[in-house]
């Protein structure tokens, strides 16, 4: 480590001493400034990584700008202008990385000693603005507890950036400049400009300060309106589910058509969107007023920039962070213009309702603040609290200053929000304003387009949307817009439809699903997938088969399972069922990856020659060899502390062993005593596709429930993944849907259609 100027200062006092005759109390006064030149050397090199951990600010800041560029993205790609927040969202990960962005204001140690520095500690304030205005629609996502963590430590992150700065305001550390130093010592030297830097800092870091304080008191007063609004809109919810759901209830002689399933797919998606928590909260006043505070930031911050210009342009940064504070300055002045983009345009999410002028007049005079905002609080207040103590005075005294605070609680909630009302009214006047004048080109436009016919149903939907407040409408564009949003998530499925699947069903299935008889022999007969596997595996195993045709059986099966899966994991959804389709899931792995059943070859050149019937028999002696083999691993396991792994696996091959064995014994008893002399190979496999496809076809006779099943959920945050995807599963499967009716679909109660030992006793007995 060196110390220059410790160094230098010592050869000074050295050469003094030797030229000079000095006294010795004049020597030990000037020795006395060492040790203050020593920690200064310490200092600097102290000082040497801080640019490094300047790139480390820039880094979280830049996480923080693609989160929320990709919000822009994904909202601008789903017509969502209101910009939900997907990927920027309050957890515990993105607030570390808030938290590390601001280094520069929490900073309390670091001199910020020129013009661009103290911009660079302003422009990160700047910057938690414009991120916490990004944040607010994702406190809608979470539940009662991770809503109440979140806040907490937003409320500690905010606190402890706005006291810091505070302390810095009070120190002269935001105000600081060297040059200054020059105005305190010798008055002769003219430098008042400095004090309007001073001044002007000091006012701008107490603006942000208070516009932190203010977002923070948006965020904690709309969690409070989302706890209540989610009850609301799920109590609507259910009623409007129950309407939907009477139009498809299923009678023994009635099937679920196509065009039934997309109407119950569409109500269900204007519930869900309607609904959409996320919405709901960027249509709240406090959201707009969030929008104005980003917008009132960012023009603070352009003033602010537009001021040093000059330093940023000859470099002038004289901080520790040296260079990095450069680019810490520009990447954060980026996020703040880009933070304000969805926070301006939730401004106007109030602008997909119809509001009448009445309404509006009514909220200016009176300013009513609805029950949702404060009716939490209220429970609060009159709940009672489970006291531990046992003195009635106390009690009483807890009891008062409870209510006492609550009330105070109340009526800061009920004042925050008529203040947002008054300032969302800016953009809401401004936006009405814009509308006014362009409605002579709007009448021009609309009257020379054309009307999309597939929008018309849109009508029918209208008793579907969801809203907190019932003299508000949505507006007919938006309506239209959902319905449009849901017709092109179907049509997106349609353009994924398993092509290969539809030929195989279209082809080889059978009338009235006799295929699905075979299934005597069967331990486990209501697990669709794991026969179907293992019919896949004799099949494929044919060596005499052309291999053109053995790989369209397997994309066709590798199609199907896809739905096999989601019919068996909605529809039989127990644990037991759970064990089966693992291990299916594992089997088929292990066939269609790596051409095996167990471990065995399935095209085995040393098995070229034999003939059908030995190949079934060699199938069924390996399975029956396999069972007795887990059975006596599975026995010696219970007895084993270490032997979970090792049982769940002889659990799983004994299943597979166990179908095996089954289906096996049942081909052989079929084509009774000699199979090679009665079937050839190709009429075995044409056999075993035949039956592949009735067992397949019988399963998704089940995927009209399962996209019922898939549009109605309790958890109101999965509300809207869950019926994007029934929309899309609607559109891929509507061509099987529509074939297997046509085929005609035997007269069962919808509830036995799911299991497969139900199929084969009606298909016997009908």
């Amino acid at each position: 480590m060196s110390y220059n100027l410790t160094t230098e200062y010592l050869q000074l006092v050295d050469e003094l001493v030797d030229d000079y005759t000095i006294p010795k109390h004049i020597i030990y006064s000037l020795l006395a400034y060492v040790k203050p030149l020593y920690r200064s050397d310490l200092e600097n090199k102290y000082s040497i990584p801080m640019v490094w951990i300047g790139m480390c600010i820039v880094f979280a800041s830049l996480v923080c700008i693609l989160a929320m560029v990709a919000d822009l993205l994904h909202g601008i790609r789903s017509r969502k202008l209101w910009f939900p927040c997907k990927y920027f969202r309050m957890n515990a990960a993105f607030l570390s990385i808030m938290f590390v962005a601001m280094k520069l204001p929490v900073d309390l140690s670091g001199v910020i000693p020129g013009d661009m520095d103290e911009a660079g500690k302003l422009g990160s304030m700047a910057f938690m603005c414009a991120m916490m205005a990004n944040i607010l629609p994702s406190l809608a996502t979470m539940g009662s507890n991770e809503l109440l963590s979140n806040v907490t430590a937003l409320c500690v992150l905010v606190f402890t950036l706005v006291l810091n700065v505070c302390i810095q305001i009070q120190s002269g550390v935001v105000s600081y400049n060297e040059d200054s130093v020059i105005q305190m010592i010798s008055p002769k030297y003219d430098v008042r400009s400095l004090g309007i830097s001073k001044h002007r800092n000091t006012l701008l870091a107490t603006i942000y300060m208070t516009l932190l304080v203010v977002l923070l008191i948006i965020h904690v007063c709309s969690s409070f309106a989302i706890l209540k609004s989610k009850k609301i809109i799920e109590s609507k919810y259910r009623q409007g589910h129950n309407i939907a759901s009477k139009d498809i209830q299923q009678s023994s002689e009635e099937v679920l058509t196509v065009e039934k399933l997309q109407k119950h797919v569409r109500s269900h998606w204007i519930m869900a969107e309607s609904g959409s928590p996320q919405f709901i909260t960027a249509c709240f006043r406090t959201t707009s007023a969030s929008g104005v505070i980003c917008v009132l930031v960012t023009l603070l911050h352009t003033l602010t920039m537009s001021w040093i210009i000059k330093d940023i342009s000859r470099k002038d940064y004289n901080s520790d962070y040296s260079w990095s504070m450069l680019v810490i300055l520009i990447v954060q002045s980026i996020g703040v213009v880009i933070g304000t983009i969805a926070p301006l345009s939730r401004c106007f999410a109030i602008l997909n309702f119809k509001v009448s002028l009445q309404m509006i007049s009514k909220h200016v005079k009176v300013f009513e603040v609805e029950s949702y905002w404060t009716q939490k609080l209220y429970d609060w207040k009159h709940a009672s609290i489970r006291h531990q103590v046992r003195s009635h005075k106390i009690k009483v005294v807890i009891e008062t200053l409870k209510r006492l605070i609550l009330s105070f609680c109340i009526e800061l909630q009920e004042g925050v929000v008529v203040v947002c009302k008054i300032i969302a009214l800016i953009p809401f006047s401004f936006m009405l304003c814009v509308l006014y004048c362009l409605k002579p080109v709007k009448v021009v436009f609309c009257s020379s387009g054309q009307k999309d016919d597939n929008l018309e149903p849109s009508k029918d939907l209208r008793p579907y949307v969801l809203q907190l407040e019932d003299e508000i409408e949505l507006a007919e564009r938006t309506m239209e817009g959902l319905t449009k949003s849901v017709n092109q998530l179907i049509h997106k499925g349609e353009e994924n439809q398993p092509n290969n699947l539809i030929k195989m069903i279209l082809e080889k299935s059978t009338c009235g699903f006799q295929g699905v008889k075979m299934f005597d022999n069967m331990d486990h007969q209501d697990c669709w997938s794991i026969p179907l596997v293992t019919l896949t595996t004799i099949a494929t195993s044919l060596p005499k088969i052309e291999k053109k045709e053995v790989d369209s059986l397997l994309k066709s099966v590798r199609e199907g399972l896809v739905y096999v899966a989601l019919v068996e994991e909605n529809l039989n959804g127990t644990d037991d069922y759970a064990t089966l389709q693992e291990a299916a899931r594992t089997l088929w792995q292990e066939v269609d990856v790596y051409h095996k059943w167990l471990g065995y070859k399935l095209q085995d050149p040393a098995l070229q020659e034999n003939r059908a019937g030995q190949i079934i028999e060699r199938f069924r002696d390996t399975a029956k060899r396999i069972i007795h083999t887990n059975d006596d691993t599975e026995g010696r396991n219970e007895n084993s502390i270490h032997g979970g792994t090792c049982k769940d696996e002889c659990i799983s091959k004994s299943i597979c062993a166990n179908s095996m064995y089954g289906i096996t014994t049942t081909i052989l008893r079929t084509y009774q005593t000699n199979i090679d002399d009665k079937v050839s190979q190709k009429k075995l496999f044409d056999n075993l596709s035949s039956m592949i496809t009735d067992v397949m076809a019988a399963c998704l006779t089940n995927l009209p429930q399962v996209i019922t099943m898939k549009c109605h959920t309790g958890v109101i945050e999965k509300r809207e993944g869950n019926v994007k995807r029934a929309a899309e599963l609607l559109g891929e499967t509507t061509q099987i849907i529509k074939t297997l009716q046509d085929h005609g679909l035997p007269r069962m109660n919808s509830s036995d259609l799911p299991f497969m030992g139900k199929w084969r006793a009606y298909l016997v007995e009908p």
